[in-house]
């Protein structure tokens, strides 16, 4: 299992480190830190069109009770998509094979998004690798359809074969990485001046590199049809939501374009064992938005269960 540094210094202003290592593929990981004798350790997922440096404004938190890991899944980040299936069931395994290679012990998943989905999946198929499963906005099914009309548009152009990759090429072609970055941020928050400038900077960093990375709109729409053949049959992705047996925290801003409130509260009353954290005026992504509520919030939950989440301290 040869593993090497990352192409690109992304997260030591944050306290991290990048690495690559073969797993069926070269897979992108960024490694906080932190004891292995204490806490579970704790991976973060990130979502559609995301990275690692989703997570870096809190997984700094967490790292003088738990060994924090961030994965790029394929086809994101630093880990390439190009000839390998980047749906979110892939996806799934690809977290798994990470878990028992790099990680080695059962974890606490924190997944956004795209990668809530992706831990849902694991923490049911792999229960023996998570210790407890946090969903911050997590892809659900939506009662009422997109009720934001551009995200519905954007969707249905992803879902359509040849205009989906029309869209994405003259949107890679026309756009700088500065403007599709900050694009990203005015979908994803409430409010876009909540954005960290240091985090911008990166992410523009991330998107000029990942121009010279063939095939990401491929890699890009086939997670985007993937998550939404998910969704489309509700019922079934509904039940295994219900059979995850460990502790679930769910995080949601009630503002969130992409995952209305609605389907948030739905999920929430259909797992009334679950806990929840519903946040006024914040979007898809309160761990970049509000990451110190997330970083308490997360903390006190992880407290709170310490006996079911198998710390040793």
């Amino acid at each position: 299992m040869a593993t090497t540094p990352a192409p690109l210094d992304l997260v030591s202003a944050w306290g991290g480190t990048g690495h690559v290592t073969e797993l069926g593929g070269p897979v992108h990981w960024a490694d906080f830190g932190g004891p292995e004798d204490d806490g579970p350790p704790i991976v973060m997922v990130h979502g559609l069109g995301g990275s690692h440096l989703n997570w870096v404004l809190v997984a700094p938190a967490f790292t003088d009770h738990h060994h924090v890991y961030a994965v790029d899944q394929a086809g994101f980040g630093l880990t390439p998509g190009t000839g390998r299936d980047t749906s979110v069931h892939a996806n799934a395994e690809l977290v798994a094979t990470f878990l028992r290679e790099i990680v080695g012990a059962p974890a606490v998943l924190v997944g956004n998004s795209m990668g809530g989905m992706v831990s849902s999946i694991v923490a049911a198929r792999h229960p023996e690798l998570v210790r407890g499963l946090v969903l911050v906005d997590p892809s659900v099914p939506i009662p009422r359809g997109w009720p934001d009309p551009k995200v519905a548009l954007t969707f249905g152009l992803y879902a359509t074969p040849f205009l989906g990759e029309r869209y994405m090429e003259q949107m890679t072609a026309r756009t700088s990485d500065r403007k599709r970055v900050q694009g990203v941020i005015d979908l994803c928050f409430a409010d876009p001046s909540r954005a960290d400038p240091a985090v911008v900077d990166a992410g523009v960093v991330l998107a000029a590199h990942r121009r010279g990375i063939p095939g990401q709109e491929k890699a890009f729409l086939g997670a985007a049809r993937s998550l939404m053949r998910v969704l489309a049959v509700p019922a079934r992705y509904r039940d295994l939501l219900r059979g995850i047996r460990v502790p679930v925290l769910l995080i949601h801003g009630e503002v969130d374009r992409l995952v209305d409130i609605a389907a948030a509260r739905s999920v929430a009353a259909d797992n009334p064992g679950w806990e929840t954290t519903f946040y006024p005026g914040v979007g898809h992504t309160p761990q970049l938005e509000v990451p110190d509520l997330v970083t308490e919030r997360l903390a006190l939950w992880l407290d709170d269960h310490r006996e079911e989440l198998s710390w040793t301290a």
